[in-house]
């Protein structure tokens, strides 16, 4: 059974960082392509970040040069590491294997002004 749960979301300033986890269960990870996505009350779910299973990594035009996703195929982990936050980062973000219906519950971002 696939699970996805995320971690590490929390209040942060502006121009502070966190890093979110996702921990995988499964068979299906070290195979898939992984994804960060986020949506703000009011908003359509976006994509945030994008990495293959060999590690190719895409990228928001948004959080460009700022975060940063990476995973541990070994661990079954993906992370997304976001520095020099912004208010308009604040969203739930959602750990995904890309192209397909399996998703974390999210957590919550919020960064103050």
């Amino acid at each position: 059974q696939v699970r996805l749960v995320e971690s590490g979301g929390g209040l942060v300033q502006a121009g502070g960082s966190l890093r979110l986890s996702c921990a995988a269960s499964g068979t299906l990870f070290t195979l898939a392509p992984m994804a960060w996505y986020r949506q703000a009350p009011g908003k359509e779910r976006e994509l945030v970040a994008g990495i293959s299973s060999g590690g190719s990594a895409n990228y928001a035009d948004s959080v460009k040069g700022r975060f940063t996703i990476s995973r541990d195929n070994a661990k079954k982990m993906t992370y997304l590491q976001m520095n020099s936050l912004k208010p308009e980062d604040s969203a739930v973000y959602y750990c995904r294997i890309a192209r397909t219906t399996f998703w974390g519950q999210g957590t919550q971002v919020t960064v103050s002004s």
